[in-house]
């Protein structure tokens, strides 16, 4: 008995070792830094002012460096407070700020004037090259005259609780910015101008990422039943059909990170299936999904990308998205010490707190219990961090350099172990 229980343990560390590291080579995959070199590579020659803006914008602007050397010219870097790279704290050509998410405060609107001089102070045929990634609409915002602050936090509060789809929000919010849909384009006049995304969207719309900065938004119209305060804001008018819009290009997105991992689970000898549709909806739910598919599905790696919803009660305890949905797996999965489930975001952050995701396998439910916890209660009150912690399955990362959602990733050992 002793000597199977034994094998039993250092089989599940060998797996759960070997889940981490495929995580590990996805984000490899899909990070800023090597996505931007390995585009910039083939570019020409050419010298550019670089401005980088959103969760990975550090990681972008180094791989920038890299491929440009001395060709990059003036370069600004505008991330969320705490992602800063102090490799950028004293370089010469390069100024890096730190800006509020995911709600804009002060800062990002000091942050949006530092892009508009930035903008301003490059002679007019100089190339400029965007490096865009998530996050990047609440570090940067130029408010249109007339609107305050307080506007725009009201506005973001209203937006939360008006049940408006995206697009009628994107509206909302791209008519009340300068630069949003499309709105930086009257600022860059005529210089020659590349837009590399790192896309953190479903469906890697260049409108939707970081709210399409230098990409016009299909402007809807504007929902019928405004409240008056919100009715009486001076709106800017959509940007005019016929601008230009430069070139963007796609260099990091989660259709990478999964093939990613399907490669390196195969290079680890299991088979691999990536082939299921982008997830989406509640993490609870898609989460005992996953776990019931893989208990039903063939060995070897299963991975799904994409990004779920957490409808939080009035007053949610630790934890993301991603270690809510790991949680409701390991419920499902108790008891069987061949499925083994990870969920994390590739940006790094998961919720509020520092952790990324989790990794539960068929002990994690067990486990909480011997803790003194009661797993159900805590996915009742969305504090799934609290009781992974306990259980040692959280999953910690730091700054990723990269932000293309999430990454779900299932095993189902092997018969033969």
């Amino acid at each position: 008995h002793m000597i199977t229980d034994v094998n039993t343990c250092s089989d599940r560390e060998r797996y759960r070792r070997d889940l981490l590291d495929i995580y590990q080579a996805a984000l490899q995959s899909v990070h800023g830094e090597r996505a931007v070199a390995r585009w910039l590579s083939q570019s020409d020659g050419a010298s550019f002012a670089v401005a980088a803006i959103g969760k990975a914008a550090p990681a972008m602007m180094q791989g920038a460096l890299r491929a440009l050397g001395e060709r990059l010219l003036q370069g600004l870097v505008i991330t969320r407070k705490g992602y800063a790279d102090p490799r950028f704290a004293s370089h010469e050509r390069i100024i890096q700020m730190e800006s509020a998410h995911p709600v804009p405060d002060e800062s990002s609107l000091v942050a949006g004037q530092a892009l508009l001089d930035f903008i301003r102070d490059q002679p007019e045929k100089q190339p400029l090259l965007f490096l865009i990634s998530g996050g990047a609409s609440s570090l940067v915002k130029v408010l249109s005259a007339g609107i305050s602050l307080d506007d725009l936090q009201n506005l973001n509060r209203w937006l939360l609780g008006s049940g408006l789809d995206i697009h009628a929000m994107n509206s909302l919010r791209c008519r009340i910015s300068e630069i949003k849909g499309g709105g930086l384009l009257g600022y860059i006049a005529h210089r020659p101008t590349t837009v590399l995304l790192v896309s953190d969207v479903p469906g890697d719309d260049p409108a939707v990422i970081g709210s399409g900065l230098l990409f016009p938004s299909p402007q809807g119209k504007l929902p019928a039943h405004l409240p008056e305060w919100l009715a009486a804001l001076p709106m800017r008018p959509p940007v005019p059909e016929q601008t230009t819009v430069p070139q963007h290009h796609l260099v990091a997105t989660s259709a990478q990170a999964v093939a990613a991992v399907a490669q390196k689970a195969r290079s680890l000898g299991y088979v691999a299936h990536a082939g299921y549709p982008p997830m989406e909806g509640d993490a609870a739910e898609q989460g005992a999904a996953f776990a019931r598919s893989l208990s039903e599905a063939p060995p070897g790696v299963h991975v799904v990308g994409g990004e779920t919803t957490v409808v939080l009660p009035p007053h949610p305890g630790r934890g993301g998205r991603n270690q809510h949905l790991a949680l409701a797996a390991a419920r499902e999965i108790a008891g069987r010490d061949d499925l083994l489930v990870l969920a994390a975001g590739t940006d790094g952050s998961d919720g509020p707190g520092e952790d990324a995701g989790a990794l539960v396998d068929g002990s994690t439910w067990q486990r909480a219990r011997d803790e003194g916890f009661d797993p159900a209660l805590a996915l009742e009150q969305a504090d799934s961090g609290s009781v992974l912690e306990a259980t040692g399955d959280l999953i910690s990362t730091g700054p990723t350099g990269t932000n293309v959602m999430d990454l779900l990733i299932g095993l189902k050992v092997p018969e033969s172990g």
